[in-house]
């Protein structure tokens, strides 16, 4: 059995290297798109709508670009939008389309005057005009991520204020009059000056609901990020606790239902870190790390049962993975992957950690334990894919899978591009890297 037990590791839990695994998808086509920065990470769009294609991306200049092509074209049409990134990873694009067929992009923010694009004619980048949306709480604007109610109206979620100080809010779309309003009359997050919440999601889950998770922060540094919680929603107006009972919008840290795991401050627990799986029951499972009470960092798996939060501690390493600065960070010395189904009720995590190196752990997901058995997770991609092509020590991969919600999964589309980590948000000093190439990667389920 390809099997690695780490060192520290009680006999009780096994880490257990996943079987060789064949490829769910291969390599169909390779389609050369334009030169990007690899001297910072920054993250970039694909948009697949019937027969075309749109990429959002900066280009080697740092000019955010909207690029469009047929589906059976190997030419693109570009368009320059009127905005420049510096080096603040911060700054991704989002982009999505409207009912009437009218792209929306937004992006290029760091507690920064909202950008935000929207098409005049349907399907056309070159009529992309910059608007505002509901003209309040527009000048500091940080993470925009546009959505789709139950219906399927467009919704736009983002922060307004800072790391440590921060409101989100929801606007709706109206696709007949072109305007923005507020989807719910408060902030869906309220820091009240003091803190911000990082939230994963609204994901709707195979139960139908919407879920939240999310840590709250209280300075720009990530150390304080702290207190685990949850909510859901048949609607997203309405939230509620893993008990059902109902929260008072707008989400604020005393209301203690919604908390998983009260992580304090300098606890080990990042903002990102957490994921959110469904278990056989459609019950939300998450998974994240912190600090045990020797300060060691563990990975953990919770879940709602009987009443409350059971949570089970999946690792026992001894060694500790100490962690805080502002900006985007790089590796802070541990990640961990979502929890996948591996069949007869048995799901992985896979992690990464300074110390222990790569790695993956088995769960029996009716005792949320870790048990030593072998299995199989299936390879999405090729893993040549993740190979980097420029010789630059510290470049890495980047994709950026494609936004629509395609029916035929036998093809899908990713983007992909090579780059440096994280620096912080600074400017890094000569040499640097050459530009990478921006491909847009084709692929078709192997079977």
């Amino acid at each position: 059995m390809n099997k690695i037990l780490i060192a520290g590791l009680a006999a009780s839990f096994a880490v257990i290297m996943a079987a060789a695994a064949t490829d769910l998808y291969r390599v169909t086509d390779t389609l050369e798109i334009d030169q990007v920065p690899s001297w910072f990470p920054v993250g970039f769009c694909l948009l697949t709508h019937g027969s075309e294609q749109y990429a959002a991306y900066y280009n080697a200049d740092h000019q955010m670009v909207v690029a469009k092509r047929r589906l059976d074209a190997k030419v693109w049409q570009k368009v320059p939008l009127p905005t420049k990134v510096g080096w603040d990873s911060h700054n991704y694009i989002t982009m999505t389309m409207d009912a009437a067929g009218r792209l929306h992009l937004a992006g290029n923010m760091h507690a920064a005057p909202l950008v935000y694009f929207r098409t005049r004619d349907p399907g056309d980048i070159a009529t992309f005009e910059k608007h505002t949306m509901t003209g309040q709480d527009e000048r500091r604007v940080t993470y925009p991520e546009f959505l789709a109610s139950d219906d399927g109206t467009l919704l736009f979620m983002y922060r307004s204020g800072g790391s440590g100080n921060g409101r989100r809010f929801l606007n709706v779309y109206n696709a007949a009059s072109r305007t923005w309003k507020r989807f719910i009359d408060t902030a869906l997050f309220e820091g009240e000056g003091k803190r911000n919440a990082y939230p994963l999601g609204p994901v709707k889950g195979p139960d139908g609901r919407f879920h939240l998770l999310w840590v709250w922060r209280d300075t720009p540094d990530c150390a304080s990020n702290h207190n685990l919680s949850y909510a859901r929603s048949r609607d997203m107006k309405h939230w509620e606790s893993a008990d059902g009972k109902p929260l008072t919008l707008p989400l604020t840290l005393d209301q203690r239902q919604a908390v998983v795991d009260p992580v304090p401050s300098g606890g080990g627990i990042i903002n990102g870190c957490e994921k959110l799986a469904f278990d056989a029951e459609n019950r939300p499972v998450v998974s994240y790390h912190k600090r045990d009470d020797n300060g060691h960092m563990q990975i953990y798996a919770a879940r709602f049962e009987n009443s409350r939060w059971n949570i089970r501690t999946l690792t026992d390493w001894d060694k500790p993975v100490p962690f805080s600065g502002g900006g985007a960070m790089p590796f802070i010395g541990i990640s961990i992957s979502e929890l996948q189904d591996a069949g007869d009720g048995l799901y992985s995590i896979g992690y990464h950690h300074r110390d222990f190196k790569s790695g993956r752990i088995t769960v029996d997901m009716k005792t949320l334990q870790p048990v030593d058995r072998e299995v199989s997770i299936p390879r999405e991609y090729p893993s040549k894919l993740s190979r980097p092509t420029i010789g630059f020590e510290g470049i890495r991969v980047k994709m950026a899978k494609d936004k629509s919600a395609r029916e035929d999964d036998k093809i899908k589309y990713l983007l992909r591009w090579e780059t440096l980590e994280a620096n912080h948000d600074r400017p890094r000093k000569p040499p640097l890297p050459p530009a990478s190439r921006l491909q847009l990667i084709t692929l078709r389920r192997n079977g």
